[in-house]
């Protein structure tokens, strides 16, 4: 977007306190802002809030993202004479029992958020339908614009499957990604499937744990912070990608699994936007494992391909658009 003439600024938080404060890069200027973000969630700033409170006004947008951390929520309550995008990516619940019960006093103050922004993003129609009756919205506020693959990475990459039984899943570890269902699923399917675990998180020691009891620890594999290229090698390699979480607004995983020629069984409802019966498969909750693993076989090492992926310029190109409406008032 930068290189379609917009001066952006983006405004992010580092909880390290280790980076760069501010740079620039690929015309982009970036400030970042010290915070704190227990267990990789919600991102208090108040360094972040001030600044907001101070220079927000100077931007003719501004667009921020994500309704569970707080960045969202301090560029509505600091909003003064600038147009208010914002991007949710509402996936209906918290992660855990204890932050589900955070979503109910935060929906009071969120409701700030969807007053005061003058457009909605949604990232998927699953999302859209979340964010209307609970926010109570008018369609005509919101936008959905998926996200983008990276396309010429794929078109680049070699399909190089080793193994037609290789299982892939690119996923954080935590109970409602779904993992623990795969692993189940593995045990009762030969011995020549394997499956490939990249991601990592909290529930890694439960789901080695799983492994071990089931005996099939020798047929799974965990990998942490994979390169970029060694992750699309990855996506190459495996006969069936498969996400079961039950908490998704969109899933670039799937996109890109889809990008790289492998089939994929996802979850039903919050990922269904990718499910077609010929590249990509669903699944229902609860999980029966039998079913799942059935699935599985049959699937898996099968072509795919997917028509339903946007390149990133095509993203900005309808962003830009949004924006140029917006700034314009043509909110109709």
């Amino acid at each position: 977007m930068a290189g379609m003439g917009f001066d952006i600024d983006v405004l992010t938080t580092d909880p390290s306190g280790k980076l760069t404060k501010e740079e620039t890069l690929n015309g982009v200027k970036v400030k970042r802002f010290d915070a704190w973000a227990p267990s990789r969630a919600y991102y208090f700033s108040r360094e972040l809030k001030r600044y907001l409170g101070k220079e927000s006004n100077k931007y003719d947008i501004v667009h921020a993202h994500n309704y569970q951390s707080f960045p969202l929520l301090y560029a509505a309550q600091t909003k003064c004479g600038n147009k208010l995008i914002a991007t949710p990516h509402y996936d209906g619940g918290g992660h855990s029992f204890f932050r589900n019960l955070l979503h109910v006093p935060y929906k009071f103050l969120a409701a700030d958020i969807f007053r005061k922004a003058d457009r909605i993003i949604c990232v998927s129609e699953y999302e859209r339908s979340l964010l209307m009756p609970r926010f109570c919205l008018s369609p005509e506020k919101i936008r959905v614009i998926p996200n983008g693959i990276n396309l010429d990475e794929f078109s680049q990459l070699t399909k190089n499957r080793k193994d037609d039984k290789l299982i892939l899943c690119v996923s954080r570890l935590e109970k409602y990604k779904g993992i623990q269902y795969l692993i189940q699923a593995l045990s009762k399917l030969d011995r020549l499937f394997r499956l490939e675990i990249v991601g990592k998180g909290p529930y890694k020691g439960p789901l080695v744990k799983q492994a071990n009891s089931l005996g099939v620890a020798g047929r799974v594999t965990f990998w942490e912070e994979l390169s970029r290229s060694d992750l699309l090698a990855k996506y190459g390699e495996a006969g069936v990608f498969v996400l079961l979480s039950r908490l998704e607004a969109y899933a670039i995983v799937v996109g890109e699994a889809l990008a790289a020629g492998t089939p994929c069984i996802v979850i039903s409802g919050p990922l269904s936007q990718w499910v077609d019966n010929e590249n990509c498969f669903e699944i229902y909750y609860p999980i029966n494992v039998d079913v799942l693993a059935r699935l599985i076989a049959q699937v898996i090492g099968t072509k795919a391909g997917c028509t339903k992926l946007l390149g990133w310029d095509e993203v900005a190109r309808r962003v830009a658009s949004l924006y140029r409406e917006v700034w314009e008032g043509n909110l109709g």
